[in-house]
């Protein structure tokens, strides 16, 4: 019964609260203080919905080489060492957990490609499966041919990056030598007679891997890297963040392999993206700093002009945290107002970012070929689009909702922060007092 009456008392305290809030309101944006409260608004919307843009974008640029990285050159998780009669048992394992995705084995050497008129360039050559460009979505996805087919199932044949191929002068049917190679210990360290037919040229997000990575079929890599050549094998996750876990699971079955996840093999250059991300994450940040202070400036002369009303909400019963509720809804409702329309334009911008750059590039164009035109208009063949804008065009926005859901409630934190702390100090003052004052 007691539970009863206090959340009956309290769902009236909160409407009464909802109510005087509301009517302040209606009299302010006739008053002075409109103008505060709708860049108020503004402000918190504007806040969000760059930072939602800026993340987004930041997103994209940072997965394209993340995406690139595990589904081609890390995976999720790698096995440097387990005894060749474990084979059969890692495969039969990785089929039975849930969260591996697929398994597949391959070799991999450092060497010295040479191609046309004695280009040569150092390189990184994998053996793999000739049907993985086909079974694995994952690297199918981010390995774009645009020369020549994925095809390793000839002998002697070779996939290379777009520059390494470049660098080597080569194109699809060409050959080149692999001067070079660090296999196994009965290897020959140099060579003339490891020559390769190019069948084909790709493309990924990460130009690390465009300028250094060549796959030929495993048989050929099991002939050329020599028998004392170590077998690594590459594990696919359903859930990339789920990999400690998975880990430990094939560890307790398969005790002699030494897993490595993709947070350890990456983590000098993952952890500069997160370090990046994180700086423009706290610089975009700061808008909302800027945006507190011009609330609490607002919400304290607000709190102020406002004194001959608290002083009869006071004399009527209303308590001190009561009246301090009132204008901190007010920050409430500025702050839910600008970062609702915050977050529905970041995402409609995000999901658009092509259309929005290739605009801005039209725009910025005549801008300046409208002056140019004006001031020296023996210039204007020389007024050209800026190219920067159509390669932020292509880099495809990725929005996270945990992300989006951060900048919400930081959107939303800022006003509800400097209306409580504007509405603290002010309300130092006694009843008396502020009659006496008026």
């Amino acid at each position: 019964m007691k539970n009863r009456a206090k959340n009956k008392n309290l769902f009236s305290s909160l409407k009464w609260i909802i109510s005087v809030s509301q009517r302040f309101a209606r009299v302010d944006r006739n008053g002075r203080s409109a103008a505060t409260s709708i860049l108020a608004t503004l402000g918190i919307c504007f806040g969000v919905m760059t930072l939602t843009v800026v993340m987004s974008v930041m997103n994209g640029f940072q997965m394209s080489f993340i995406d690139a990285i595990m589904e081609i050159s890390s995976y999720h998780v790698r096995v440097n060492e387990m005894s060749a009669e474990n084979e059969a048992l890692f495969y039969e394992v990785c089929n039975s957990t849930k969260n591996v995705l697929s398994a597949t084995g391959f070799y991999e050497a450092q060497t010295l490609m040479t191609g046309k008129k004695g280009k040569e360039n150092a390189a990184i050559i994998r053996a793999v499966d000739p049907s993985i460009y086909t079974t694995d979505k994952g690297f199918f996805k981010q390995l774009d041919i645009y020369a020549g087919n994925f095809t390793l199932s000839q002998p002697d044949s070779i996939v290379l990056g777009s520059s390494l191929a470049r660098k080597l002068g080569v194109t699809v049917g060409d050959n080149v030598n692999l001067l070079v190679l660090s296999g196994g210990s009965d290897v020959s360290l140099f060579s003339d007679d490891r020559n390769f037919k190019v069948t084909g040229i790709f493309n990924t997000g990460y130009s690390e891997i465009n300028n250094s990575y060549s796959f030929i079929n495993i048989k050929d890599g099991e002939k050329y890297f020599g028998a004392s050549a170590k077998k690594i094998y590459g594990i696919k996750l359903k859930n990339s963040n789920d990999d400690m876990h998975t880990i430990a699971q094939l560890q307790k079955k398969v005790p002699d392999a030494k897993f490595q996840s993709w947070r350890d093999y990456n983590k000098t250059f993952f952890g500069a993206l997160r370090i990046e991300k994180n700086m423009l994450l706290l610089l975009v940040a700061l808008i909302f700093v800027v945006v507190a202070i011009n609330i609490y400036n607002g919400m304290r002369r607000l709190v102020f002009e406002r004194r001959s009303e608290i002083a009869i909400l006071s004399a009527l019963g209303a308590t001190n945290s009561e009246i301090k509720s009132i204008f901190i809804m007010r920050g409430f409702t500025t702050g839910a107002v600008g970062a609702f329309i915050g977050v529905i334009l970041g995402l409609a911008i995000s999901v658009n970012t092509d259309v929005v750059f290739n605009m801005a590039s039209s725009v910025m164009f005549w801008v300046q070929y409208f002056f140019t035109a004006i001031f020296n208009p023996n210039n204007l063949m020389y007024v050209q689009e800026n190219s920067s804008y159509a390669i932020y065009a292509n880099i495809p926005a990725r929005i996270f909702f945990s992300e989006v859901v951060l900048i919400a409630l930081f959107g939303l934190a800022s006003p509800l922060i400097a209306s409580w702390a504007a509405s603290k100090n002010v309300l130092k003052l006694t009843v008396a007092e502020v009659l006496h004052d008026e």
